[in-house]
């Protein structure tokens, strides 16, 4: 009896004191409120004072939270009746029998929009399982809005939309997640991915560095950190982060890659090339990184090196489109590399053959006509020239360059016909007609080669024209 009436003592002092707590926090609350109806600022001891802080504590959303955190927080299950439990441990009976269909078909004949938002999150469940991700996602749904703390229906409808690539409906669902309470590593590694599939990068880094601390041993969240500080350009962090990363695990090739792509961004390339070269000698290159080590061996000079990194990338992935080597071709002949320039070509011609399109054709014979430009074989660069002419009669630069040919040898007449067609092209117009103008001017023919310079002024203004123009047409008023 003397413990009974002890029991209801500490009841009676339990009840109380909630409810002289409640009433004080209702007091507090009031007088917020009071102070704000009367213009007063109201200052918190626990909040320092500035605007963001206020304009929290005013925001109508807050508030809301504020007063639901004087209720106890609700469960994240929803409640089944005793009826439901035993048809649900039937349910579980029919799945642990792997009868799936039985379950399936049991689960449908019990829900409604009464019944409990357990069946429809376990026929999810079973969906998902058979890999039916439209259906799932559409029944967690369900379950979600019968019961809106549902936070596994919650969770497993971001999995989803993860596996489907709907990384902007999967954001808020695993959001979702964390605010009924889940702080795990796989739930904050889904969010970071997420993020960084939509290109949200520090919300992204935040996320991995909670599934990080969770969970330190998955490479995963650490590879996703590196590659939101790459992303960031904060490419000092990325190298740094991808050190630590490969000092444990050396035979990853996507952090030797991610490292040299760091390098490239703090512009330090032959770091880059080490790299690069390490994946190389393993075996683990991709065209990328070997074109990308053929353009540093260019850049520092090197270019035999280069040229077979290129041949090397174009053995990789014959089936890629040739555009990007006959760039690397352009370089290497503009920084005079002859033998070099020679040598990719014919490699790009037998990878390529028949799949060259006119115009990346019409790109490399124009590469040799440079070639034999530079060795002094006219014949060889008309041959050329006329080929491209031939797949393209409106190609204006190989018609001046047919017609620059003519000029040397004394064939003014031919010049003056290729000039003339090149002319006939918009882009090359002014470049023809100011060629037609010195090849008159060479011959003495002053006042017809002014026609042509204005014409080539009024298309295109440029500064050493204008001075040459100048002095032929002095030239032209003293004869």
């Amino acid at each position: 009896m003397k413990k009974f009436h002890i029991d209801c003592t500490i009841k009676a002092l339990t009840d109380a004191y909630r409810w002289i707590c409640v009433t004080m926090i209702i007091s507090l609350f009031s007088c917020f409120a009071s102070a704000r109806d009367e213009g007063d600022a109201f200052v918190s001891p626990s909040f320092p004072h500035n605007n963001f802080e206020l304009k929290i504590w005013n925001d109508p959303a807050f508030r809301k939270q504020f007063t639901e955190s004087y209720l106890a927080e609700t469960e994240i299950e929803p409640r089944v009746t005793v009826s439901e439990r035993e048809q649900m441990q039937k349910v579980f009976d029919l799945i642990s029998a792997d009868k799936l269909d039985e379950a399936v078909k049991m689960l449908e004949k019990s829900r409604n929009d009464a019944a409990s938002a357990v069946f429809d999150f376990t026929l999810a469940n079973i969906c998902f399982q058979r890999e039916e991700l439209d259906r799932a996602a559409s029944i967690y749904q369900i379950a979600i809005d019968k019961y809106p703390k549902f936070r596994r229906a919650w969770k497993n409808l971001g999995l989803i939309f993860v596996r489907q690539g709907e990384f902007e409906k999967a954001l808020p669902a695993l959001t979702r997640v964390v605010e009924l309470g889940e702080h795990t590593a796989i739930t904050y590694g889904l969010l970071g991915y997420a993020y960084s599939s939509v290109e949200k990068y520090i919300p992204a880094e935040s996320a991995y560095r909670m599934a990080i601390l969770l969970d330190p041993t998955t490479m995963d969240w650490k590879m996703g950190l590196a590659r939101s500080f790459f992303k960031q350009k904060r490419y000092a962090e990325a190298v740094a982060i991808c050190e630590q990363l490969i000092n444990d695990q050396p035979d990853r090739d996507d952090l030797w890659l991610l490292q040299a792509n760091a390098y490239i961004g703090l512009n330090q390339p032959l770091k880059a090339a080490e790299n690069y070269e390490l994946l190389r000698q393993l075996g683990k290159s991709t065209a990328d990184s070997l074109n990308m080590l053929g353009d540093i061996y260019v850049n520092v000079e090197l270019y035999e090196m280069a040229v077979e990194s290129y041949i090397q990338a174009i053995e990789k992935h014959a089936q890629n489109n040739p555009v990007r080597m006959i760039r690397s071709a352009k370089v290497l002949v503009a920084r005079g590399a002859l033998e070099e320039t020679r040598r990719l070509i014919e490699r790009i011609e037998s990878a390529y053959g028949d799949q060259l399109e006119a115009e990346d054709r019409k790109d490399l014979l124009k590469l040799r006509a440079r070639l034999a430009v530079a060795d002094g074989s006219g014949k060889e660069e008309v041959r050329v020239l006329e080929e491209i002419v031939a797949l393209d009669p409106l190609d204006g630069e190989a018609l001046i360059l047919l017609g620059q040919h003519c000029n040397r040898i004394g064939d003014s007449e031919k010049a003056i016909f290729y000039y003339e067609r090149a002319a006939g092209t918009e882009k090359y117009e002014a470049d023809a007609k100011v060629r037609h103008a010195q090849l008159l001017v060479g011959n003495g023919k002053y006042a017809e080669a002014l026609p042509l310079l204005r014409r080539a002024q009024l298309i295109n203004p440029r500064e050493n024209i204008q001075e040459y123009l100048d002095q032929v047409e002095r030239i032209a008023k003293t004869r």
